[in-house]
């Protein structure tokens, strides 16, 4: 064996390692790049009814209101979701939403009960975050 191979048999390996190290580095930087995903209703929204599942590949969210409070369930946990009311104008309103039992459930005091004596729908806009990605939706409810 001449001294090329020697070095070489010798090397391989701490290249291979230095590279596994790099190659996770850089997914990992990767991962926390912001991303926008958005998400879909599966039907016809009746969040009164609960019968609102906003869907984008196998993460899912349901939006129904109980009591006054609008509630979202997710398949994951959030960190972090914010609910807008749009009025005629395209005027939105945030309502910030808190963690309820779990990162799964978050809820916040809206007036949506009471615009449904005033229309038969209303528009909503929802953004809830997962580890950077940011997924958002804006979708017409039935009232």
């Amino acid at each position: 064996m001449n001294k090329h191979t020697k070095v070489a048999v010798l090397v391989a390996p701490l290249l291979a390692v230095f590279g596994y190290i790099a190659s996770d580095y850089f997914i990992e930087n990767d991962a926390d790049e912001t991303k926008l995903i958005t998400l879909i209703p599966e039907s016809s929204c009746a969040v009164l009814a609960g019968e609102c599942v906003l869907v984008s590949g196998d993460f899912k969210v349901n939006v129904f209101d109980k009591a006054g409070s609008t509630v979202i369930n997710s398949t994951f946990p959030l960190d972090e979701a914010v609910l807008f009311l749009v009025d005629g104008n395209n005027n939105a309103t945030p309502y910030p939403l808190t963690q309820v039992q779990s990162n799964y459930y978050w809820q916040a005091q809206t007036p949506l009960r009471e615009l449904a004596a005033t229309s038969a729908s209303y528009k909503l806009r929802l953004i809830a975050s997962i580890k950077g990605g940011n997924y958002i939706s804006e979708f017409e409810t039935l009232l």
